[in-house]
């Protein structure tokens, strides 16, 4: 019998258990849209389900054991590509709305910004545009709230449809 025949170690099965608990706390954590496009079995969304209704802490811990045993039936490849493909979308939001971000200080703080961005926005409402970059300098020089900033903010992210 060679080392890699041997069956795992202990220490091996139970940090593999801990893993799939881990994974199976993340698909927990998750709102109902985005659990939706995990590829879970039924017994599995179940338990998922079910763990919203415990309020036991010791209850809880061995339904994340349960929850940890079903995940070793379930595809993880498939369910981490899936993780994957979430995290991937949640990077490139972050990157446009920090670009939107970007947006908004160019158009407070430079007079130019306004025609590369109604250039590279047509649809945009230019009357309100003006009026909110031109509340929000006002608002800047007097020190109050950036009400108007944020209300610029809201704009642009509807106008770019995020």
């Amino acid at each position: 019998m060679t080392f890699e025949d041997a069956p795992p170690s202990k220490t091996q099965r139970k940090k593999e258990m801990h893993e799939l608990q881990a994974l199976g706390e993340r698909i927990i954590a998750l709102d109902e849209a985005t659990r939706a496009r995990l590829p879970l079995s039924d017994d599995m969304l179940a338990a998922v389900e079910e763990t919203g209704r415990i309020r036991s802490h010791e209850g809880r811990r061995r339904h994340m054991q349960y929850v940890g045993k079903l995940m070793r039936r379930e595809d993880r490849e498939a369910i981490r590509t899936a993780f994957e493909a979430i995290d991937h979308e949640q990077v490139q939001r972050n990157a446009a709305f920090h670009r939107l971000e970007q947006w908004r200080d160019r158009l407070i703080d430079d007079d130019d910004a306004l025609e590369p961005f109604i250039e590279a926005h047509p649809q945009v409402d230019r009357q309100a545009l003006r009026q909110l970059i031109r509340n929000a300098r006002n608002e800047r020089q007097r020190e109050k709230p950036p009400t108007s900033a944020r209300k610029l903010f809201q704009l642009l992210r509807d106008t770019a449809n995020l």
